[in-house]
């Protein structure tokens, strides 16, 4: 049986990859959370073999579909998916990682799921220097908002009204508060950017 196979993953993959190979040490371990299909794990760890990557989903659904685009790469660096809910801090593995990678979950979740990320994220880069990288649409005071970023917005609070675009400075706020600090926003198509932040 075969993975899910997401639009948005097949889009988005080649560009998120440019910077994560400009960012990720050469070698290293990496926690990629909310990792859906499964899709961006194999393009990554396909890409970057000196990277231990390991994808993660609080849903069943999504970890099957890892699974089967793992079985299909047969990579030796690509890890098992592991269950994961970003706001449960049981769910959280104990190793030390060098990166954590989050792609489109703040604003199809909870806020409750972004607080947890930050301080789950904190916790697994133990060591300075760790890198938290998102990915997504954000609401920026300095930036106009997209008038197709607005509908989403629309649309993601219709579905869920926890749902919806996050301010970016609220979320560089939270992160501060445990120990990352942002260190550069880079633009990305379709008017998403990714933030990236450091562990002190």
């Amino acid at each position: 049986m075969g993975g899910l196979v997401s639009a948005a993953a097949e889009r988005n993959a080649e560009a998120i990859l440019r910077v994560l190979m400009t960012h990720l040490p050469a070698r290293g371990r990496v926690l990629e959370i909310a990792s859906g299909s499964g899709q961006h794990a194999v393009t990554f760890a396909t890409a970057l073999p000196g990277i231990d990557w390991t994808p993660s989903d609080p849903s069943p659904d999504a970890r099957t579909s890892i699974d089967a685009w793992r079985a299909t790469a047969s990579l030796p660096n690509l890890r098992p998916p592991v269950l994961l809910n970003a706001a449960d801090q049981d769910t959280w593995p104990d190793p030390t990682f060098d990166a954590v990678v989050c792609i489109n979950m703040v604003h199809i979740s909870p806020w409750s799921s972004t607080l947890g990320l930050m301080a789950g994220a904190a916790r697994v880069l133990a060591n300075p220097g760790g890198l938290l990288a998102l990915y997504g649409p954000y609401i920026e005071a300095d930036v106009p908002l997209a008038v197709s970023n607005a509908a989403f917005d629309e649309s993601l609070k219709s579905r869920d009204p926890a749902w919806g675009l996050r301010d970016r400075d609220e979320v560089v706020a939270r992160a501060r508060a445990h120990g990352l600090y942002l260190t550069r926003r880079v633009a990305m198509p379709a008017n998403n950017i990714m933030l990236l932040f450091r562990r002190v």
